[in-house]
């Protein structure tokens, strides 16, 4: 391989890594709430406030990044996201409980930002893999990504009685400042950049039947998968009676069922019709849902899990190689038109449920999910419909 096609390739790499960063940080809230005790309140509202202030935190590093980081080089971007969410980090646990929730709020801010900054980098990072094959490369950024959150997962569960929040917030801090660092020294090449599309093209999508269905799949796809992933520790405490480690051990058996179910799925992708596989993965997910509602303990909630997580695993990669077929100019790195908006919405839904738990009470957590897998194989359904009207594939 000659120097130029070597560079834009160990790019590439270092951009997949990241992922792994992405993962630790996006997944931050489900099992840290806990920790900070807020399983002994019922003050739901507090941390829809804080979902939200995390998101807000992503779509501002997410819009900053294009705008300033990435003109100078991608590299920059990855080691300001690093940066900014390891510092957020230690800003948190100088602010853990009995601090005041504001002060957390604002952490998570500057959280959701760093990790914001850096997810757009990684996506523009992988550029070249992408445009090769969409699919496999985006199930291997997830496979990565879930480590990260199954990762974050673990090492709160298993050092729940053993080291304090501060000691544990600290332990996570050194991953992206460490990672930061190695980035700052290392020799990468950027690759091609990707602009975002003209304002008439996205004015266009909203007259365009396929690509309002393939943003409201994704809205409900992302709602569902981190509704489950902020809330389901808080739930499983509140319903079935589970002690705060078994709780976030059950989370993390959600993300290694979305980790081993994207490691499938790339070997069994190549493989299988497209549509039939999207389809048995949104009723798997659906009957997980399903079963996580109504359950009232610790073996159903594990079932419920493993389902879901085995179900939504290969959901995301497909609908992104779908939008990629019907609309070429899309880049899952950027804020692009009405695909952005649905993306930037799914993410709200975690602290949506905030809102309605402090309403209607912690089971109604469980309801978004199930509701939003209806909607998703609806949705599916009536793609696959449009398509067939219009004669795309």
């Amino acid at each position: 391989m000659s120097a130029p096609e070597a560079l834009p390739a160990s790019f590439a790499r270092a951009g997949l890594s990241a992922f792994f960063v992405a993962g630790l940080l996006f997944s931050f809230l489900g099992p840290i709430i806990p920790a900070w005790g807020h399983h002994l309140e019922f003050r739901f509202d507090v941390l829809g406030h804080y979902f939200l202030s995390m998101v807000a935190g992503v779509h501002a590093g997410g819009m900053a990044g294009p705008r300033w980081f990435l003109r100078r080089s991608f590299k920059t971007g990855l080691v300001a996201g690093c940066g900014v969410a390891g510092a957020a980090l230690l800003l948190l646990a100088l602010v853990s409980p009995p601090a005041s929730a504001w002060w957390r709020v604002l952490g998570l801010f500057w959280l959701g930002a760093g990790a914001g900054l850096l997810s757009t980098s990684v996506f523009h990072a992988i550029t070249p893999a992408y445009q090769h094959d969409p699919a496999a490369t985006v199930n291997l950024a997830g496979i990565l990504f879930g480590l990260g959150c199954l990762t974050t997962s673990l090492l709160v569960a298993g050092t729940f009685y053993i080291y304090t929040v501060p000691s544990i917030l600290f332990l996570l801090a050194m991953v992206p400042l460490l990672l930061a660092g190695c980035y700052s020294r290392a020799r990468l090449a950027a690759p091609a950049r990707s602009g975002p599309p003209p304002v008439r093209q996205v004015l266009d999508d909203f007259r365009n039947p396929a690509a309002i269905l393939l943003s409201l799949l994704l809205f409900f796809q992302f709602g569902n998968e981190w509704a489950i992933a902020g809330w389901l520790p808080i739930f499983l405490i509140q319903r079935a009676g589970t002690s705060p480690a078994v709780a976030i051990l059950i989370l993390s058996l959600f993300w290694a069922a979305l980790l081993v179910g994207r490691v499938l799925a790339q070997a069994v992708l190549p493989r299988v019709d497209h549509r039939g596989f999207l389809l048995a993965s949104v009723l798997g997910a659906m009957f997980g849902c399903l079963i996580l509602r109504f359950t009232n303990n610790e073996f159903g909630a594990a079932v419920g899990v493993l389902l879901a997580g085995v179900g939504f695993a290969a959901i995301y990669p497909l609908v992104v190689e779908m939008i990629g077929a019907r609309f070429p100019y899309y880049h899952p790195g950027i804020f692009n038109g009405i695909f952005s908006i649905a993306v930037t919405g799914g993410l709200l839904a975690p602290a949506t449920l905030g809102y309605l738990a402090e309403w209607l009470g912690v089971s109604a957590v469980m309801w978004l999910p199930m509701a939003g897998t209806a909607m998703v194989l609806a949705l599916v359904l009536l793609i696959w419909l449009e398509a067939k009207l219009s004669g795309s594939r």
